[in-house]
């Protein structure tokens, strides 16, 4: 091997010692590279990576060779299994034991006995003298067939292995497969056997198709991003999670890739930061997950729900990333490429079997017509006189030439030795009928072969078919597909620290416990801060912040909160006029500074204030006695000020100077009401016009909700409220119109009709009777509603006639709590609503309101009318005005401010 010269000298720069004359020198680069390939090579093709002909790794493909070996209907110990295995495998039993517990908790290959761990919990299996073993039906039924397998010599040289199982069923997709190699991994997700058996019969049809996980430990996924199963691609998992009573939540499933030990410890660890507030959690796993989760009274459940999404492992993602191994090569393809190549290839292999059977049917029915020939026409009574092997076979040969002009190929020497096997015994009981029924069965089975060779794919249908009839029961999906809302972690986290100011120095923060308290908060918020210099900034909450001296107001900031208002008035400079604006701060960037004056140098802020609805305050302005000033006093109505961005100039109050500015009446709202949708596909309500429009909504307006199960209730629009799945109604609550039923009572086993108002709004109440056979029919929330009844025919009787159902005809308004009046003890087939009839609306009065207009938007948006709800006193008031001789101020503290709640 030839060195470069500066490879000859060591560290020191004098020359080596000569290498004697059986040494050889190489250098350590090219032995790390060979090396590292080779060790790379070998954890990605014997180790790590499936192949995608049988989705094993050649462990997994050894462990089931193995157990085929052991097979005879019984059950193996699996130290037993183990210890075979490592005639194939060539490494330790621990590696073994475990891959072989993976595969039998997948419940898909392996028939289990003992305790073989709980995926739902993480307890592992017992060792492994102590459970037992053997191969399932459908393993037996999909994965071997000697026939068709090709064979390659162990690692030792002493047995054979196959190279790959004949597997005829897209196995890698049904159990997943995940594996970390050298500069390359894979993660291929589990997904449903029938969905999967569903999808090869529509590739086999030539349709389109889309399958997606589903897991064993069920839960809610999100695969919107899945993007194939290939790189990049995402899935959310979520636990499911249930609210049993106000402060009890049930986690019944959870999310693929936890366990309930490492959920509740998440869950414990978020309740310690003060991310969520919990009292107590009980795990009552066995079978199934049961994951109680007590809350303090007080704590809203739905917002519960929401922050053990945000903090904890109830949602998860997973980012999958298809790799196999095709022909010793790492291949990266998605999911649907996957199932292509996996029916493909099971088409192959269903070829080539019924190959194998059309040779050997024909073989069978070559041998049953020569064994006729031979026994039908005594050519055995040649051979007699015959006393050499090659006359006798010679003898057998001359004999048979007459009688094979049908078949289908020539005699050879090996076919009349067979004959020269067929015993005394036998010829003596030769019954020609069974022989031709023998012969014509064959006949009948080569040609349903051929049939089956013709139309492949038909027969390929059909296999596949049978192997969901056979083994598809009781493998349903257990992962519900949902599209996820996002969890905006700032509104369900609890407020876990509270906030301080110093004013005067500029300063907030956590920690400034001897200042001035301003709010709880939590420590992902962020906090908005006005200043009297009119400088606005958002800055992440910590222990202490220098945002600006001379603060004016500072709260917890809601990032696109349109309905948040800010009015305020302000000088221009030190000797200019004073401006008047409205605004609202929906996005800003962190830590800048914003200067919402005109940018002169002296401009101070006069009065401010913030107001949580939108309010319009009226203000009365004192002008300072200068000159011939005529008007020294008027009322501002900020009502009649015009929302724009917090960039714009404002409105010219005065170019007079002012001496103060005192609040005289509160103001109202003068934001249109909050127009509220339903999503459907996520089930939850939103802002942002997905779904079905609900309504529009103002402080004090309240949704109803109605379940299948008789459940009624009202609850506030807000946007964290989860719902149940059987809810039925899902509307605006209007108080005085009246709710229509029609139920069945299982304990008088009679239909009764009912009509009630909801009498307290804060209370869920069941409004049909709670016997277990009692179902609710019909409800209407209609003022008027009419009804079809249609009854089942009673057996030997006619028909009942269909029956219109006037709700406020056949009953009053009664108590919630009321029975009803009877309708029938007939049984009831169906009940549709009919059009209502007509009943006018009581009108609301419209009046005039402002629409916000965003920060994007043009300052000089035209003021837009809606209606105004009742009065809302605003959140903070400030007047910013120096006292002056008199004492109009007395009612403001040092620091000019005032708070009016």
């Amino acid at each position: 091997m030839s060195l470069d010269s500066e490879d000859l000298y060591n560290n020191s720069g004098e020359p080596p010692l000569e290498p004697t004359s059986n040494e050889t020198i190489k250098r350590v680069s090219g032995m790390f590279e060979d090396w590292f390939l080779d060790y790379a090579s070998y954890v990605i093709l014997e180790r790590a990576v499936p192949a995608i002909e049988d989705g094993f790794k050649p462990v997994q493909r050894r462990i089931m060779q193995s157990m085929k070996d052991l097979d005879d209907g019984r059950y193996n110990k699996v130290a037993n299994i183990v210890g075979h295995t490592m005639q194939y495998h060539p490494h330790g039993d621990a590696s073994i034991g475990d891959a072989m517990v993976q595969i039998g908790q997948k419940d898909l290959l392996i028939d289990m006995q003992g305790n073989w761990g709980n995926i739902l919990t993480g307890d592992s299996a017992a060792a492994s003298r102590y459970i037992e073993a053997r191969l399932s039906k459908f393993a037996l039924d999909v994965v071997y067939n000697p026939k068709i397998t090709e064979w390659q010599s162990s690692y030792d040289g002493r047995r054979k292995e196959p190279v790959n199982l004949p597997v005829m069923f897209p196995l890698l997709l049904a159990q997943g497969g995940e594996g970390i190699a050298v500069g390359l991994s894979t993660k291929i997700l589990p997904h449903n056997f029938n969905e999967l058996i569903d999808a090869s019969i529509k590739h086999l049809k030539g349709k389109k198709f889309t399958i997606f996980p589903d897991f064993p430990t069920a839960g809610i996924a999100d695969c919107s991003d899945y993007k194939d199963g290939l790189r990049g691609g995402k899935i959310r998992v979520r636990a499911k999670i249930s609210q049993l009573d106000k402060t009890t939540l049930n986690i019944s499933e959870i999310p693929f890739g936890t366990t309930t030990s490492s959920l509740i410890d998440s869950i414990l660890k978020a309740n310690d930061k003060g991310k969520i507030k919990i009292k107590k959690i009980e795990d009552n796993t066995a079978a199934e997950v049961e994951i109680l989760v007590h809350l303090p009274s007080g704590i809203s459940p739905d917002k519960t729900i929401d922050a053990l999404y945000a903090f904890t492992n109830c949602e998860n993602s997973i980012s999958p990333l298809g790799c196999v191994i095709e022909d010793n090569k790492p291949l990266f393809i998605g999911v649907t490429e996957m199932l292509q190549r996996s029916t493909d290839h099971t088409v192959e292999l269903l070829k080539f079997n019924l190959e194998i059977k059309l040779d050997e049917f024909e073989e069978q029915w070559h041998f049953a017509s020569l064994e006729r020939i031979f026994i039908e026409n005594r050519i055995y009574r040649d051979i007699e006189e015959e006393e050499t092997w090659e006359g006798v076979i010679s003898a057998i040969d001359k004999g048979l030439k007459p009688h094979i002009a049908h078949l289908k190929r020539p005699i050879n020497q090996d076919d009349i030795e067979r004959l020269t096997e067929i015993r005394i015994k036998r010829i003596s009981k030769f019954d020609i009928d069974k022989a031709q029924q023998k012969i014509e069965s064959l006949e009948d089975q080569i040609a349903q072969v051929k049939y089956d060779l013709e139309h492949l794919t038909d027969y390929a249908i059909a296999y596949f078919t049978r192997l969901k009839n056979d083994y598809g029961k009781g493998r349903e999906r257990l992962t519900e597909l949902r599209l996820f809302e996002d969890v905006d972690a700032t509104k369900v986290v609890m407020r876990n620290t509270k906030l301080y100011v110093n004013r005067a120095e500029g300063f907030i923060g956590t920690s400034l416990k001897r200042d001035e308290y301003v709010c709880d908060c939590s420590d992902i918020d962020d906090i908005i801060v006005f200043t009297k210099e009119g400088k606005m900034m958002v800055t992440k909450v910590d222990t202490k912040t220098f945002v600006g001296k001379d603060i004016i107001y500072v709260a917890v900031f809601k990032k696109k909160d349109k309905r948040t208002i800010y009015n305020m008035i302000y000088r221009d400079g030190s000797k200019g006029p004073s401006y008047v604006k409205r605004f609202a701060v929906t996005s800003t960037t962190r830590d800048r500074e914003y200067d919402l004056t005109n940018g002169s140098k002296g401009s101070t802020l006069l009065y401010f204030s913030a107001n949580p609805n939108g309010e319009a305050e009226v203000v009365t302005i004192f002008l300072r006695q200068v000159g011939s000033i005529k008007k020294l006093k008027w009322d501002l109505d900020f009502s009649e000020i015009i929302i724009k961005g917090r960039n714009s100039k404002g409105n010219q109050v005065t170019k007079h100077a002012i001496k103060k500015i005192e609040l005289k009446e509160h103001g109202i709202s003068t934001l249109k009401p909050r127009k509220i949708w339903f999503d459907d596909t996520v089930q939850r309500l939103n802002v942002d016009e997905r779904g079905e429009l609900i309504g529009e909504f103002r402080g004090e307006d309240r949704l109803l909700v109605i379940t299948q199960a008789g459940v009624i209730k009202t609850i506030l629009p807000e946007l964290t409220a989860r719902f149940d799945d059987d809810m039925i109604i899902l509307e605006k609550w209007i108080p005085k119109k009246p709710i229509s039923a029609l139920y069945y009572d299982g304990e008088k086993e009679r239909y009764y009709v009912k009509r009630f108002l909801i009498e307290n709004e804060n209370k869920e109440e069941v409004f049909i009777s709670e016997h277990p056979s009692s179902q609710l029919e019909i409800v209407a929330t209609d003022w008027r509603p009419v009804a079809e009844v249609v009854f089942n025919k009673p057996r030997g009787k006619e028909q009942r006639d269909n029956e219109v159902l006037n709700f406020e005809e056949f009953i009053a308004i009664k108590g919630i709590k009321a029975l009803g009046n009877q309708f029938t003890t007939d049984k009831i087939k169906q009940v549709s609503l009919l059009e209502s009839l007509p009943y006018d609306e009581p009108e609301e009065v419209p009046a005039e309101e402002i629409e916000v207009v965003d920060e994007e938007e043009v300052d000089n948006e035209k003021e837009k009318t809606v209606e105004k709800p009742k009065d809302n006193p605003p959140l903070e008031i400030t007047n910013l005005n120096k006292k002056d001789d008199d004492d109009d101020d007395k009612n403001l503290d040092e620091k000019g401010q005032t708070k009016l709640f």
